[in-house]
């Protein structure tokens, strides 16, 4: 009697499972994503706690960056000159035809570009390293 009981709710467990992987419901779709979001939240975070804790918080790897630094100066010395201007005056200029013919979402966004043209190297100073891209 017990024995057939549990074989029952296996098998019931089991149509169940099975029925969840063919055809989810709504609530078992929300469920699984939670689930996964959380799962991902949880991992990220302890790749922080974990990342340097077998040598007293010394970072052992060393890398050279100085090629990487010079391309984004190069990059970023283009943007802060002739072509920055270049591109201020097209997007400034795209702007003012956009709001004329009333694309304001087009018009905002070429006020974007064309102000972040110049304003790249503080942007990127204020969120990463910039030790080596100074100018």
């Amino acid at each position: 009697m017990k024995k057939l009981l549990i074989k029952e709710k296996i098998t019931t467990l089991c149509q169940r499972v099975s029925a969840a992987f063919t055809a989810p419901t709504e609530k078992q779709a929300r469920v699984v994503l939670f689930v996964a979001g959380l799962g991902m939240i949880a991992l990220s975070l302890s790749i922080d706690a974990i990342a340097q804790s077998g040598n007293g918080g010394k970072v052992l790897t060393t890398y050279n960056d100085l090629k990487i630094a010079n391309a984004v100066n190069a990059v970023l010395t283009y943007l802060e000159g002739s072509l920055g201007a270049l591109v201020m005056a097209a997007a400034g200029i795209g702007a003012i035809f956009s709001a004329a013919f009333g694309q304001y979402k087009a018009a905002m966004g070429l006020m974007i570009i064309a102000v972040g043209a110049f304003i790249l190297r503080s942007f990127m100073s204020t969120f990463f390293n910039d030790d080596n891209i100074q100018p």
